[in-house]
Formats: structure tokens, sequence, C-alpha cells
């Protein structure tokens, strides 16, 4: 049956528990190897000791002049009692050659055979032993007395001295205990150490153990994954600390942490707005191929630590809108087409009713002519379904703010002759723009006309956008194409962003965009798209200057730049 131990759940209690552990195995490795060496040490010195003290003893001139009287012991025994207490020995025995005690701890044990060897010492060699005599076992040692002289027939006595085991093992303790006060101090420091280890580690964490961390982890990397949009964690000196999948893809980065956002190849105001000290709301960004809305939070506890940037895609929602603006021009086009409608039906009754019939007859067929040739136009030229429907809107709407909307008669876009690679909505953002850029500038000039050419050749389909307005300015042929600029005042959504996701299309296809100056004034857009393949461009494909224009008019912006 297995026994539960339970464990510390805290990391200090785990720290703690590690600490004693490795505290208690390794004093009591210790304890063992210093008990064993201490005791043989100790006996060592014991016996040195106890050697020593009979030696000078034996080589004391007292200890020969007692022996020679008749009564040796009454002078011995006071003496050996008081080197005894001196020297810290447990006895000292003064004996004649034969072994019978003169002197002894315990007076009764005068007189009797001293317990032990005295063989070597008769011999003439001292020598140190542990023996059980009876004061029990001790380290003994037995010298030999000599009359004066140094043989072997002058020896008159011997002397022994002698240390308990029990008092060895006494000292030995002593030290063990000394030691196993190091250990709990030992202990106790590490306890305090680890006690404020874990409150700083604590105030760090924000109260969480080594589990809930463990499990703030694992959220945190399931939800870096799930998360479709983009989260960009900065450091202080704006190196990347954490990007998750989302913000990869958006940004089309791979593995970036550790590199700063100076050195990922974004687009200048996107890194601008990544670099900037304070927050950033809502701003929208241009990538290559990507409308981007950025969010910028500063981390600061006490210190500036760094920034939280999370990107959405509005890639989609920035074209759904795009549509829906055609759409809401076009429903107030139909709009007021309907009331110019109705004040001409009110103008063919009222002809009725003077009874001008042929006139009210002549004036409504030519009404219905006119809108019929209009449509006729377009779809003859544009028979591509997206496309046709776009221009009559405009058309409309251009008509709305005065400003005539023709289809040049070089145009000509057969039905199905778009690509899987060239979708319909693409060139809706691009045209559309265009021609709404197109109107702005147009509209309030004299005879203000846009003219759209659009005709494919040699597998490229080219849109031109020409307006009669006051032409775009050389220094900011390049500018116009950049996210943020514009000339007029900005309305409630901002401007600048029509020709910057025209722009955008264009690079992501590897289509060339140019602009120049148009005969008698205005400015022409040009676009140039492959039609078989949007991304295999010839990116040595030159800029064909648009119709009207000179080629040193103009600024071309290339796909593969």
């Amino acid at each position: 049956m297995r026994i539960p131990v339970p464990r510390p759940r805290s990391l200090a209690g785990q720290l703690f528990a590690m600490q004693a552990v490795l505290i208690a195995v390794l004093f009591s490795g210790y304890a063992v190897f210093t008990y064993l060496s201490d005791r043989d040490q100790a006996e060592d010195a014991a016996g040195r000791q106890a050697a020593a003290v009979a030696q000078a003893i034996a080589d004391a001139p007292s200890t020969r002049e007692a022996i020679r009287t008749d009564d040796p012991t009454a002078d011995l025994q006071p003496y050996a009692l008081r080197v005894q207490r001196d020297a810290e020995v447990d006895f000292v025995t003064i004996m004649d050659p034969r072994g019978i005690r003169w002197t002894h701890p315990d007076d009764r044990q005068i007189g009797r055979p001293f317990r032990g060897h005295t063989e070597r010492a008769l011999h003439g060699e001292p020598f140190t032993e542990t023996y059980t005599g009876t004061l029990g076992p001790s380290v003994r040692a037995v010298v030999p007395i000599y009359d004066g002289g140094t043989g072997r027939n002058d020896i008159v006595g011997l002397v022994s001295a002698g240390i308990r085991v029990e008092e060895i093992s006494k000292r030995v303790q002593e030290q063990l205990t000394a030691l196993i006060g190091g250990a709990a101090g030992a202990l106790t420091l590490g306890a305090v150490g680890t006690y404020v280890i874990n409150a700083r580690l604590r105030r760090h964490t924000h109260g969480m153990n080594a589990a809930e961390l463990s499990r703030m982890h694992d959220y945190h990397q399931a939800a870096l994954h799930a998360v479709r949009e983009g989260l960009l964690m900065l450091d202080g000196q704006f190196r990347v600390a954490l990007i998750n999948d989302g913000g990869r893809e958006l940004l089309g980065v791979g593995d970036v942490v550790g590199r700063s956002v100076a050195e990922l190849g974004l687009p200048a105001p996107l890194t601008g707005a990544l670099l900037a000290s304070e927050p950033r709301v809502d701003e929208v960004h241009l990538t290559a191929e990507r409308v981007l809305v950025v969010n910028t939070s500063p981390v600061s506890g006490g210190e500036r630590r760094g920034t939280v940037v999370t990107l959405r895609d509005v890639t989609e929602l920035q074209s759904v809108m795009g549509e829906l603006d055609s759409e809401r021009g076009f429903t107030q086009a139909l709009r007021s087409q309907a009331h110019e409608a109705a004040n001409r039906l009110h103008t063919v009754v009222s002809l009725i009713e003077l009874g001008r019939a042929e006139e009210a007859v002549e004036f409504a067929t030519a009404e219905l002519e006119l809108a019929q040739a209009l449509t006729d136009q377009v779809v003859a030229a544009v028979s591509e379904p997206v496309l046709a429907a776009l221009l009559l809107g405009k058309t409309a709407q251009a008509n709305e703010r005065g400003v005539e909307l023709v289809v040049s008669e070089d145009s000509r876009l057969d039905d199905g002759l778009l690509s899987e690679a060239l979708p319909a909505r693409d060139l809706v953002t691009v045209l559309g723009n265009l021609i709404d850029n197109a109107v702005d500038a147009a509209q309030g000039s004299v005879g203000a006309r846009v003219t759209v050419t659009a005709y494919a050749r040699d597998g490229e389909l080219v849109l031109r956008v020409t307006d009669t307005g006051t032409g775009v300015d050389p220094a900011h042929a390049e500018a116009v194409f950049r996210r943020g600029f514009s000339t007029k005042p900005a309305g409630p959504g901002g401007r600048g962003l029509g020709l910057a996701l025209v722009r955008q299309v264009v690079t992501r296809h590897r289509g060339e965009l140019a602009v120049t100056r148009a005969e008698g004034g205005g400015a022409v857009f040009e676009v140039r798209l492959r039609l078989a393949d949007g991304g295999s461009g010839d990116p040595g494909a030159g800029t064909v200057p648009a119709q009207g224009g000179s080629a040193e008019d103009a600024v071309a912006v290339r796909g593969d730049v």
C-alpha cells in the first residue's frame, strides 16, 4: 500500500523542503565522516597527551627520589593526583617494575597489580594502547622510569597515564553538537532567505504561485495562437519581444523576435506609428497587400517597459466600404434621377393637357433615347458586368455633381476577360477610386469632364482616367499615392486613402501605375495589370505614359519596386 506523502504546494515550500533535504544529507554525511575522523584524531591526541604526562613524571628527579624511600606511596600519591588534575588526565599510576601500584586515583587500588601490558616498557620502549582497566576503557601510555641511567637493568619503576574513552567520546560529541548547531543555523538562514525571495517573487508575479504561472503560460500560448488579430509586444528599446501568428501574417514577416522594429522593412508610416511613444488609436495604415487598423499602448510601471500593439486586417472591410460608398452614390443618383424623371413626366402630362400631344411624344422619346444611348454606349464598350455597372453608377453620380463622365471610343472589355488572379473587386477598387478622384478634380472646372478608357492588349489590362481639373503638381506627383495625402480639406472619414488603395492593389498584382499631365490641363492616371497572372508581372517592363502626356512628365509606381 502506497502511503501518500504530503508535498508543499508553494514554490517557497518546495524550495525550503529541497534545502532541508540537501542540508540534512550533506550534514549527515559530514557528521558521520567527522565522528569517525575526529574520534581517531581524539584518540591519537589523547595518546600523545598521556605519553607526554607519563614521560614528564618519569623524567622528574622527585619521582626517582620518592622511589628510593621506604614508602614511595607517601610522596608519589599526592604528586600523582596533582599532576592528574593539572594535566587533565583521568589517572596517573606509578608502579614498581613488577606492576604493583604505588599510586592510583582510587586509594583502594594501591598495592594491587596494574591492569595492562608492561612488557614493552620493561624493555625500555614507551608505548600507547587502549585497554580496559579499573576505570573502564582508556587510552593509556606506559613509560619506564630509569634510576639515572639508560641501561635496561636501571629501570626502577613504570608510569602510566591515561584518558578514559568516555571522555574522548564527550569531546567528539561536543564537536558534533557544534556541527548540528551550524546545520540548524544554515537551515534557519535558508528559511529566512527563502521567505524573503518568495515575498519578492510574489510581488513580481502578482501573488501567483508556480502552478498558477504554468497555467497562465499555457493560456497565454493558446490565446496567442487562437487570436486572429495581430499582437505585437515591443520592449523598451522597441525590439520585438513577442509576436503571434496573426501578427506575422498581417505584417508579412517571419521570426523577428529580438529585432528592432526599424529593421522589419515595414512602410515608413507604419514604422513611425510603432516607434511612437504616445498611444495610437484606430489608425489606418497600408502595407503592400493589406489595410491595417493599428492600436498602440505603452506599458509602464514607473518606467517605460515597452509597447503593446494590436493589428486588425480591414482590407476586405475597406473594399466592401468602397463598394458601399459607390452603391450609396448610385442610390443618391437614382433618387435625383427619379426626381428629374418626375419633372419630365409632369412636363409630358402638361403638354398633353394643353393639347400638344405630338410635342409630348417627341419630348418623352428624346429623353428615353438619351438614357438608352448612354447605357448602350457603356455596355458596348465594357461588357464586363461589374465594371459596366460601376461605370453606369459613376456616370449618374458625376452628372449629379455637374461633371460629364464619358467612356472613350478606344475602350473595349469583353465579358469573361477577368481571371481568378485578377478579381473584379480589385478592379472596382482601382477604377472606382480613380473616377472619384477625377470627379473631385474636375468639379467646378470649365467643361468639367472625366474620360475613362479601358481595354486589354497583349495580356495586359489598361485602365486610364483623364480629368479636366488643375492637374497634379510635379512636386506632389509621388506623394499623391501615399496614405493621408490630400490637397482638399479632410472630411469626417479623412482623406488620402483612395489613391493609396489603388497603389496597394497595383503593387499586390505587380502592375504599373502612372500619373501624367493631360493635354490642355488636368491629370491622367493610368494603371496596367497582367490578366493571365497577377503575380507574374515583368519587373523589367517600362512604364508607358498616359495618352496625351509625355514620357518626361510621367511619374510611375511599379508593383515590383
